[in-house]
């Protein structure tokens, strides 16, 4: 049995899901489909939350709109008619979701977040199954949330791994079909409250599948070859890394690169279930095997976080930054939910550099700043070189200020600014 994970990019559109089709009719195995949102759904369910959370009745109609118009317009090429059973069941998601937002907000973002993004998830796999048995491909559609337990840190859920396991080798069998179509990015808590898993999980919702069902492989299908040693964005001459070991999976996924969601290893490494990452643009590439691999070094890998922000913490009246201070400091990003890509501290200085999330940061500020000094500085950069030597550091530094900077062995990080234009 194996795990199939489809971005958003491989379902963006009525001809990305009919080539995700095609995909699958190359194989003949037992397969969990894992579906993102499509295209940039997820983007557009959030801009829907901060309308209906600020209570901007006017844009949060039209949003709304042209989220469903989105919607309608793949399934007009995907099916011959509006009476397709397909859009019976894509109405009923959509009036959920006015419902939802009918509704006054709650008290608590996090929890409104979920049940408002976690649509773009049900839409999807509820359309490309949908799809799939039109073409004649044997699939059912699962929803997730059944299987998949959870505790209840919104936005961040927690699986529970012990009631998930049974739950979902009783619901995930292949007795009717051999394609069953489910949602990344999704769980539920023992309640039934909708949750998710952080974002871009869809990837480690892919894992979890793996891990309770014991599949013989994960495939990640992707815009790119594989893994490279830099995203293509922002590098030319990228070079595939072929083959890597867990433990380098790890830490590139941890540093930030695109290409596999940070929690998505371990649960893979735990039972040695193969990752394979390959191309759903061309199918018949190698890709990259993610395995255990034995190695010296790779070739330098290069990782930029784009949009950071550099948070300096000191205390009021100059003491020390000791373990007392570093643990309410380091709890108000715990409760807050809010990763931490890189910290560095001083004699009287903390720094920490994140993505730019206002909201989050802003409650972090709130619960810090009685205690604290704060001061934050916006469009920063991060750059990670994995395997690095002086001169990749040097590539990465023309026109740029490095303002922080951190080396171990195998790895230097750099918090940069661009002086280009000040030029």
């Amino acid at each position: 049995m194996f795990v199939f994970k489809f971005g958003g990019a491989s379902v963006k559109n009525a001809t990305s899901v009919k080539n995700l089709a095609e995909i699958l009719q190359k194989f003949s195995d037992n397969i969990v489909v894992v579906i993102s949102a499509m295209g940039k759904s997820t983007n557009a369910l959030e801009q829907i939350v901060e309308y209906y959370s600020s209570g901007n009745k006017v844009e949060l109609d039209i949003a709304f709109e042209n989220f469903k118009a989105f919607h309608y317009y793949i399934m007009k090429d995907l099916f011959e008619s509006t009476e397709h059973q397909s859009y019976q069941k894509v109405k009923a998601v959509f009036d959920t979701m006015s419902e939802k937002i009918s509704d006054k907000p709650t008290l608590n973002y996090d929890f409104d977040y979920d049940q408002i993004v976690s649509n773009g998830e049900l839409l999807s796999t509820l359309i490309v199954s949908e799809y799939l048995k039109a073409v004649n491909i044997n699939a059912r559609w699962k929803d997730i949330r059944e299987s998949v337990k959870t505790d209840n840190k919104y936005r961040e859920a927690k699986v529970e791994w012990d009631i998930s396991e049974s739950l979902m080798k009783n619901n995930f069998t292949f007795e009717d079909g051999n394609i069953l179509v489910t949602q990344g990015f999704l769980g539920s808590t023992i309640n039934n409250l909708t949750t998710t898993l952080g974002r871009e999980g869809s990837d480690y919702s892919a894992a979890i599948i793996a891990y309770l069902l014991e599949a013989e492989k994960v495939i990640i299908w992707k815009d790119v070859p594989g893994v490279l040693n830099a995203d293509p964005k922002w590098f030319d001459d990228t070079i595939l890394l072929e083959k890597i070991s867990y433990k380098d999976a790890i830490e590139l996924a941890f540093y930030g690169t695109s290409v596999i969601h940070p929690k998505t290893i371990q649960p893979l490494k735990r039972k040695s279930i193969p990752l394979h990452v390959k191309s759903f643009i061309e199918p018949d590439l190698k890709g990259t095997l993610v395995t255990h691999h034995d190695y010296d070094k790779l070739i330098p890998s290069f990782i930029f976080k784009m949009d950071q922000v550099l948070i300096s913490i000191s205390a009021r009246d100059l003491s020390f930054i000791a373990e007392d201070y570093l643990e309410i400091i380091l709890g108000a990003f715990a409760r807050n939910g809010l990763n931490i890509n890189l910290m560095q501290n001083s004699a009287t200085s903390f720094q920490i550099c994140v993505n730019n999330d206002r909201n989050r940061i802003g409650r972090i500020v709130n619960d810090l700043e009685k205690q604290f000094h704060i001061e934050w500085e916006n469009e920063l950069e991060l750059v990670t070189i994995r395997y690095f030597d002086q001169q990749t550091i040097d590539r990465v530094t023309i026109n740029k200020e490095v303002i922080l900077e951190q080396h171990n062995k195998t790895t230097a990080q750099m918090v940069i600014r661009d002086v280009s234009e000040k030029e």
